[in-house]
C-alpha cells in the first residue's frame, strides 16, 4: 500500500485541550489561506487582538482598520467546506474539507473563506471564534465567575483521597497510579514521563506531587481535543453541557428520539464524576468522556443486540451460521480433533454443525475430518457435548450434518445414540406434503434437525444403497483412504445407509443436484443439496438468478474446496449474495473471511439466524447479485464516515524488533454485493504515539444495505513483518449514527481492552435516486435529464397492457420524490449544512443567526398552519432571504409529496396486483404464445423486473411520505424550542405523524 504523508500537526506538537489554548493560540496567530470568490488563495497571516474584539490579517490592500472582522458581527463559524466559494469546482479537490472553515459576519452575512494546514489548526481557531462569540471578551478559563472550575475542583478532590497523610502532597507513584485507574489503557510510561515534564518546568523535582501539578498533568494528559472540541460545540456556556445541550447533543447529532430531560440526568448520575455535576445537571469533559465510551454510546445498535427480526419466515428465507469443521483447532491436514472446537462454535451462536462418522476402532463409529488426523473423538462423546451446549447461545434450530463413512453396524449405533442422548430434541416428524415451504426457525425453537441421505421410498430392507455426493471423498482419495468400491465409468458413487440412521433425517434431505429446471420441477421443499464451493461459485458467476430464485424455496449448503488443506475461508459475501443459507466456514482459522462471518451474524442477537433482504425473499422479484448499479426499488444509500481519531492502539503482534513507536493508518472496507464492495484509507498518523489524530472523511454507496457490512482495519504503516494492529466488522444496517467509538478486537476476534476508533456516522438516502432508463431522444440533447424507472416488455400483449398502466404513475412518484430531496439539499446547503443534517438543525442553525445580530431582522415560523410558513418583516439580507426561497420550496414540494403521495401510490399498487394475478398462469401463456428458450427466460425476467420496480417505487414513495410528515414534525419541534416559532399551541402530534408504516405485502 502506498505510504502517504500528512498534513503538518500543530506547532511545536501543542495539544489544545481547553478553550484558554485556543484562544492563546490565537493570540499568538498564525498563517492561513484566505480564498477569493475567483476561487484563488493567498497566504496571510490571521491573529486575534490583544483586546479579543476582533481578527486581523496581513498583509493586505485595505487598510488595518478594513482588514478585521468585529468578533461580535459573527454569526456562525462553519467547519469544512460549507459556503459557495470552498465548494465551487476549481477548489474542492485541493484540499481536504476538515482543513477549511468560514466564518459567517455581517448585516449581510458575508462568508470570510479561510483553509489551514491542519485539521488542528481549524479546531482551535473555530473552539476560540465560537467562545468568543458567546462570551465577548470575558477570560476564558472561568466566564463570569472567580471560582475554580466544576473539573479543576472533583481533580482536586480526588487527589485530597489520595493525600492519605493530609499534608498536600502524595508520591508521584501513588499520582501515577490514581491517573491509571481514572484512565484505564493509559501506559504507565506516559503518565511518569509527563510528571517528570512537568516537575522539570515548575522547578520543583523530587519523590512527590502537589495538587495544583496533579491537576495540570491530569488535565494534560486526560483531556482529548476532539471531545473537547465536541463539548464546545453543544455548551452554552463552552465549560460543560447542562440538560437542555446535552438533549440537543443527543437529539441533534446521535439520531435519539424521544429524549427527555430525566433520560438526561439519568445520563449525567451515571457518567459524569464530580458530585457538583452530578447535583446541578451539567456533565463536564470528563463525564462526557466516558458517557461516549460507554456501551451506551456504542457503534452498534443495542436493538440488534437481541433477536430482533421476523423468525416466523420458512427457514429458507434465512442465512444460517455453519461450521465446516468445527473440531480442528488447526488445519485440515495436519490438525488434531478436539472436543473443544465444538463447544466454541455453538457458544458463537453456529446453528449447522459437520459431523463426518468413521468407523471406530472399539466397534463405535468415531469422528473426525479425515483419517490422518492424530486423534479422535467417540462419536457418543460429541454427541453428548452437543446435547449439553446446542442452546445455550440461541434458542433456535440445530442443523446436524451427518457426512456417513461408516460401516452399517456403526450407523445403527449412532443412531441410537443421537435418539437416547438428544431425545425429545430431535425433530422426527415427517414433512407436510400439503406446504409449500419449510417451518420457520420459531416453530423449530429448541429442535436438532438431521440433515442426511434417506433411503428411496420402495426400500424395505434394514440397509439400502444411496448415492454419495457429499463432501470428503476427494480429501480421503489424495490420503490413500478411498473406497476401492468406486464405480466404474464415473458415475455417482454408492454407499450402504442403513433404515435406523435414515429413519432420523426429515427436513433436511440431502439428494444431488442436477440443474435449475430439474429442480424447478421436481424438488420438493424437504430436499436440500450441497455444492463444492467451485460448482457454487460457477453458478454465482454464470446463472446468479437462477440461483437466487433457487434458494427461495431451497435450502443449499456451500462447503469449503478440499484444496484449502490448511482449512482457509471462502469468502460468505460470494455465496450470500446468491441467496446460499448455509456457507460452511473453518470455524478454528481467524481472518477477513471468519471477520465477515462473525460480524454478519452479530446483527440479529447472535442467535445463528439472519433474515435475507426482501428482494431475494419474494416469490416475484428481479435481483441480479452481480448488478453494478443501484436496484429497482431499492434506495440506494450513502455512508458519510468520519474517521477522528485512535485510543490505545496496541503495537502490531508480530513486530517485535520495532521500537515502541506505531506509525497507523485506517481501511474502512464495504463487503457486499459487487457493486457496493470498495476500501478507503487515511493518511497515516505520524509520530502519535498510542492516541494518533486522523481527522478524514470517507464516503461509499451502498446499494443494497441489507447486504452490506463495514470493516475497519488498523495498520501499521511502518512495520516490520506483520502490519496488522485491529479490526472491527459490523453490518451495515446495525450502525447507530453520530459519534461513535468502535472498539476494537484482534485478528482472532477477541476485544482488545481500551482500544477503540472514535467515528462519526452519517447516512443519507443518495441524491436523485436510483439510476433509470434514458428515455427516447431526451438522453442525447446534452443537457442533463431526470432518468425514471420504467417497466419492461414481455412480449405478452395482455401482461405488457397491464403495466404499460403504471407508466404515469411511475414518473409522478419519482418527480414527486426527487423534488423534495433536491429542495432539501438546497435549503440544507443554504444553512451551511452537509446533506447528513436534519431538519432540527436546520432550523436552530438559523435561530442562531438570527440571535446572534444586534440588528436580528425579524424572522418567525407561524405554526398555527400544518405547513408552517417562514415569514420575514422588514428589510432582509441576500443570504436570508435566499434561506427564506429555499424553505418555501422545501415545503410546499413536501405539501405536494404528502398531498398526492397516496393516489399515486395506489395506481402502482393496483398496476402490481393486476400483473401478480397473471403470475400463477405465466407458464400457461407462455406456452400459448409459443415463447421458448432465450426469449422465454427474458420475458420472465421483464415480469419479475416489472414487479420489483412497481412494488419497489411504491415503497420508496411510502418512505418519502413518512420522512416529510417527520420533517415537518422536526419544524414544529424546532420552531418551539429556539424561540422563533409563533402560535405554537398546533404543533402536529409526533405520534400522528410517525405513525408506523403498514408494510407492503410480500
Amino acid at each position: 500500500k502506498k505510504k502517504t504523508v500528512s498534513f503538518s500537526t500543530m506547532p511545536n506538537d501543542r495539544k489544545i485541550n481547553s478553550t484558554a489554548a485556543c484562544i492563546s493560540f490565537m493570540l499568538e496567530g498564525c498563517e492561513l489561506k484566505k480564498v477569493r470568490s475567483n476561487s484563488r488563495m493567498y497566504s496571510r497571516f490571521f491573529v486575534l487582538d490583544a483586546d479579543m474584539r476582533s481578527v486581523r490579517w496581513e498583509p493586505s490592500k485595505k487598510d488595518s482598520e478594513k482588514a478585521k472582522i468585529e468578533i461580535k458581527s459573527v454569526k456562525e463559524v462553519r467547519i469544512g467546506k460549507k459556503t459557495p466559494i470552498l465548494r465551487s469546482n476549481g477548489l474542492s479537490d485541493q484540499f481536504p474539507d476538515e482543513c477549511a472553515f468560514s466564518i459567517i459576519y455581517g448585516d449581510n452575512y458575508e462568508s470570510l473563506d479561510l483553509v489551514a494546514s491542519s485539521a488542528d489548526v481549524v479546531s482551535a481557531w473555530v473552539m476560540g471564534l465560537r467562545y468568543l462569540v458567546s462570551y465577548g471578551k470575558h477570560t476564558p478559563e472561568a466566564p463570569g465567575t472567580g471560582h475554580p472550575s466544576l473539573r479543576t475542583s472533583w481533580i482536586s478532590s480526588v487527589f485530597d483521597l489520595a493525600d492519605l497523610e493530609k499534608s498536600g502532597r502524595i508520591p508521584v507513584s501513588r499520582a501515577v497510579q490514581l491517573i491509571k485507574a481514572l484512565n484505564p489503557g493509559m501506559k504507565t510510561s506516559t503518565i511518569e514521563l509527563k510528571f517528570k515534564e512537568l516537575q522539570k518546568a515548575s522547578e520543583r523535582p523530587g519523590a512527590e506531587v502537589a495538587c495544583d501539578l496533579f491537576v495540570e498533568a491530569y488535565c494534560e494528559l486526560c483531556t482529548r481535543p476532539e471531545i473537547f472540541f465536541l463539548l464546545v460545540q453543544f455548551s452554552s456556556n463552552k465549560e460543560y453541557l447542562g440538560l437542555k445541550d446535552l438533549l440537543m447533543f443527543l437529539e441533534v447529532e446521535q439520531g435519539m428520539e424521544g429524549v427527555t430531560e430525566e433520560k438526561c440526568l439519568e445520563i449525567v448520575g451515571k457518567y459524569e464524576p464530580s458530585k457538583e455535576g452530578r447535583e446541578k445537571g451539567y456533565l463536564a469533559i470528563d463525564g462526557f468522556t466516558r458517557y461516549l465510551l460507554s456501551a451506551d454510546c456504542s457503534i452498534f445498535d443495542p436493538q440488534h443486540r437481541k433477536v430482533c427480526q421476523d423468525m416466523a419466515q420458512p427457514l429458507s428465507h434465512y442465512y444460517i451460521s455453519s461450521a465446516h469443521s468445527a473440531c480442528l483447532l488447526e488445519d485440515n491436514f495436519w490438525g488434531r480433533s478436539d472436543i473443544s472446537g465444538y463447544i466454541s462454535a455453538l457458544g458463537l451462536g453456529c446453528r449447522s454443525i459437520e459431523l463426518v462418522l468413521w468407523d471406530g476402532p472399539e466397534g463405535e463409529p468415531v469422528v473426525y475430518t479425515s483419517p490422518s488426523a492424530a486423534s479422535c473423538v467417540p462419536f457418543r462423546a460429541v454427541v453428548g457435548l452437543i446435547d449439553q451446549h446446542a442452546f445455550t447461545a440461541s434458542a433456535y434450530p440445530l442443523i446436524l450434518c451427518l457426512v456417513v463413512r461408516c460401516s452399517a453396524p456403526q450407523q445403527r449405533l449412532a443412531a441410537q445414540c443421537l435418539r437416547k442422548t438428544l431425545g425429545e430434541k430431535l425433530y422426527l416428524e415427517p414433512p407436510n406434503p400439503s406446504a409449500s415451504y419449510l417451518p420457520s426457525p420459531e416453530q423449530l425453537k429448541g429442535r436438532i434437525l438431521i440433515k442426511g441421505k434417506k433411503l428411496p421410498p420402495g426400500c424395505e430392507d434394514s440397509e439400502g444403497e444411496v448415492s454419495d455426493e457429499e463432501e470428503g471423498w476427494e480429501l480421503a482419495r489424495r490420503l490413500g483412504q478411498e473406497d476401492q468400491e468406486a464405480p466404474e465409468g464415473g458415475g455417482p458413487r454408492r454407499v450402504r445407509l442403513s433404515r435406523e440412521l435414515s429413519e432420523l433425517v426429515s427436513l433436511c434431505q440431502a439428494v444431488p443436484f442436477q440443474d435449475f429446471e430439474s429442480s424447478r420441477r421436481g424438488q420438493h421443499y424437504w430436499e436440500m443439496c450441497s455444492f463444492s464451493e467451485v460448482e457454487a461459485g460457477r453458478f454465482a458467476n454464470e446463472c446468479p438468478a437462477e440461483l437466487v430464485s433457487y434458494n427461495k424455496r431451497f435450502l443449499s449448503r456451500v462447503y469449503p474446496s478440499p484444496m484449502r488443506i490448511d482449512a482457509s475461508n471462502m469468502n460468505p459475501q460470494d455465496f450470500w449474495k446468491c441467496g446460499c443459507q448455509m456457507v460452511a466456514m473453518n470455524y478454528q482459522t481467524p481472518g477477513l473471511m471468519m471477520d465477515l462471518n462473525a460480524g454478519w451474524f452479530r446483527q440479529n442477537g447472535a442467535c445463528g439466524y439472519v433474515l435475507r433482504p426482501a428482494i431475494m425473499r419474494e416469490e416475484v422479484s428481479y435481483f441480479s447479485a452481480n448488478a453494478k448499479d443501484s436496484l429497482p426499488g431499492v434506495p440506494a444509500q450513502l455512508l458519510h464516515l468520519k474517521v477522528i481519531s485512535g485510543q490505545n492502539l496496541p503495537k502490531p503482534k508480530g513486530s517485535g524488533a520495532k521500537g515502541e513507536v506505531v506509525e497507523p493508518y485506517v481501511c474502512a472496507e464495504i463487503h457486499g454485493i459487487p457493486a457496493d464492495c470498495a476500501e478507503h484509507r487515511t493518511k497515516t498518523a505520524l509520530q502519535s504515539g498510542d492516541n494518533p489524530v486522523f481527522d478524514e472523511s470517507l464516503e461509499f454507496q451502498i446499494n443494497l444495505p441489507e447486504l452490506a457490512v463495514l470493516r475497519f482495519v488498523v495498520l501499521d504503516d511502518d512495520y516490520i513483518g506483520d502490519e496488522f494492529i485491529a479490526q472491527y466488522t459490523i453490518p451495515f444496517e446495525c450502525l447507530q449514527p453520530g459519534y461513535r467509538h468502535v472498539p476494537l478486537q484482534s485478528l482472532a476476534g477477541e476485544p482488545l481492552p481500551h482500544a477503540t476508533l472514535f467515528v462519526h456516522v452519517a447516512i443519507t438516502d443518495r441524491r436523485g435516486g436510483g439510476k433509470g432508463h434514458r428515455r427516447g431522444l431526451a438522453g442525447r440533447r446534452g443537457r442533463r435529464v431526470r432518468e425514471y424507472t420504467s417497466t419492461k416488455a414481455t412480449g405478452i400483449k395482455a401482461i405488457d397492457e397491464v403495466f404499460r398502466t403504471a407508466t404515469q404513475p411511475l414518473r409522478e412518484a419519482t418527480d414527486l420524490r426527487e423534488n423534495v430531496q433536491n429542495a432539501l439539499v438546497s435549503f440544507k446547503e443554504l444553512c451551511g449544512l452537509t446533506p447528513a443534517a436534519n431538519m432540527k438543525q436546520c432550523i436552530l442553525t438559523v435561530a442562531a443567526w438570527l440571535l446572534h445580530s444586534d440588528s436580528a431582522p425579524s424572522v418567525t415560523l407561524n405554526l398555527a398552519e400544518q405547513y408552517p410558513p417562514m415569514e420575514a418583516q422588514g428589510p432582509i439580507p441576500d443570504l436570508l432571504r435566499k434561506v427564506l426561497t429555499a424553505y418555501e420550496t422545501m415545503i410546499q414540494t413536501s405539501r405536494t409529496l404528502i398531498e398526492s403521495a397516496d393516489a399515486v401510490y395506489n395506481k402502482l399498487i393496483q398496476a402490481q396486483q393486476a400483473g401478480m394475478d397473471f403470475h400463477k398462469e405465466l407458464h400457461r401463456i407462455e406456452a400459448k404464445e409459443g415463447l421458448r428458450g432465450r426469449k422465454l427466460q427474458k420475458a420472465l425476467e421483464s415480469f419479475a423486473w416489472n414487479i420489483t420496480v412497481l412494488k419497489g417505487q411504491a415503497d420508496l414513495l411510502k418512505h418519502a411520505k413518512a420522512e416529510a410528515l417527520d420533517n415537518l414534525w422536526q419544524i414544529h419541534n424546532a420552531g418551539q424550542s429556539c424561540g422563533i416559532g409563533r402560535n405554537g399551541s398546533a404543533s402536529p402530534e409526533p405520534s400522528r405523524l410517525r405513525a408506523p408504516l403498514e408494510p407492503i405485502p410480500e
